[in-house]
């Protein structure tokens, strides 16, 4: 976020809520969690699915400020600041994952995570290469040429997952050609296994289509700059999220919207809903002026990769230290908030007070004028 962007407020709301929000999903305690806080199983969305490419979309509202900068600068400067915060962001995302480098054995002592068991793609890892490359198409390309290669991503995306995949299975889990090629050029041990075995959500092909996120946050906060604030740029906001909806559920009757395979239907889903959101903010916050409440968003929207990073590398280090022969996630979730409140209720309690925490550090940084830059 570059300090310009804070003349935007409903920007900065947008940014925030979507940081705070996933740190809640993805934080659930022990006692199971309620609809909305869970990811589809596979076809389909819940409020969950919105938030990471609700966060590729406020990447690019970010980049419509920064990359006015980088407009002023030769191609060697800007280049170098492309690809340095793109290789930061994906090695910061690449080492929270391998963090903390060890593992409890069975012996009862700790033995080293080996590279050849890391998982290279990831969250960080998308969000970096999107920014990358919707940077690049953003610098050299004229916004016809970034509609079209935009529009190349999701159709080619959709093609290439038909024609490639198991025939019968194309947009399965085990079918799909996105999990054929990591397993080609990464193997099976460097890929997530949050579903019992290999296969990715973030993975190599599927970033593609997550570009059209970030490309489109970036041309919708050059709108916003230039007409958000008018009515009649309201209406178009409205419409163009409406329409977006209406193609996406159109599509979605032969390319099902699902998160896990980054859909092009989904991209035309989540993009439609961010605009509407970005609409309705705005409406509240500049036209109608109720302002109330949104300092505890813009607190996350400040410094919301660090935020983010925090959240996980706490977590991870929640599951790591044992109590009792329990991890301390578990022991918290089972000795504070589940017998406070047991079963989803609990859980949730446990996801807001972890937000809170993270939410404090970010005050104490505000308070401090800290804001952490990559």
């Amino acid at each position: 976020m570059t300090q310009s962007s804070q003349r935007f407020l409903p920007l900065d709301v947008f940014r925030g809520m979507t940081v705070c929000f996933m740190i809640i999903v993805n934080t659930g305690g022990t006692g199971g969690t309620y609809w909305p806080l869970d990811h589809a199983a596979w076809h389909g969305w819940t409020p969950t699915d919105l938030v990471f490419p609700s966060f590729l979309f406020a990447v690019g509202n970010a980049m419509s400020f920064s990359m006015k900068k980088y407009a002023q600068q030769g191609n060697a400067a800007a280049l170098t600041k492309i690809f340095k915060r793109t290789l930061i962001i994906f090695l910061l995302g690449y080492l929270m994952y391998w963090f903390p480098f060890v593992a409890h054995s069975e012996t009862g002592g700790l033995s080293f995570k080996p590279f050849s068991h890391t998982r290279i793609p990831g969250v960080l890892q998308r969000i970096a290469l999107c920014y990358c490359i919707a940077s690049l198409l953003i610098r050299y390309l004229s916004t016809k040429w970034v509609a079209a290669v935009s529009a190349l991503f999701l159709l080619g995306y959709w093609a290439i997952l038909w024609y490639a995949g198991t025939p019968g299975d194309q947009y399965g889990i085990h079918g799909n050609a996105g999990l054929a090629l990591d397993k080609l050029l990464l193997g099976d041990n460097h890929l997530y296994r949050g579903e019992g075995f290999p296969f990715d959500p973030e993975g190599i092909l599927s970033t593609f289509p997550a570009v059209v996120n970030v490309v489109a946050g970036y041309y919708a906060g050059l709108f916003i700059q230039q007409q958000g604030r008018k009515t009649a740029g309201l209406q178009r906001l409205l419409l163009a999220g409406v329409v977006l909806i209406v193609l996406a559920y159109a599509w979605n009757t032969v390319f099902p919207i699902n998160k896990k395979l980054w859909t092009s239907s989904y991209v035309l889903l989540t993009v439609g809903i961010d605009l509407l959101l970005l609409a309705l903010l705005i409406l509240v916050i500049d036209v109608a002026g109720i302002t109330k409440g949104t300092g505890f968003f813009t607190i996350f929207g400040k410094n919301p990769l660090f935020l983010y990073l925090l959240s996980e590398v706490l977590a991870i280090l929640f599951y790591f230290i044992q109590v009792h022969g329990d991890s301390l996630y578990q022991w918290i979730n089972d000795t504070i908030f589940q017998p406070l409140s047991p079963g989803k209720l609990g859980s949730l309690l446990f996801s807001l007070a972890f937000m809170l925490l993270c939410w404090t550090v970010g005050l104490v940084l505000d308070r401090k004028k800290i804001y952490v830059r990559v």
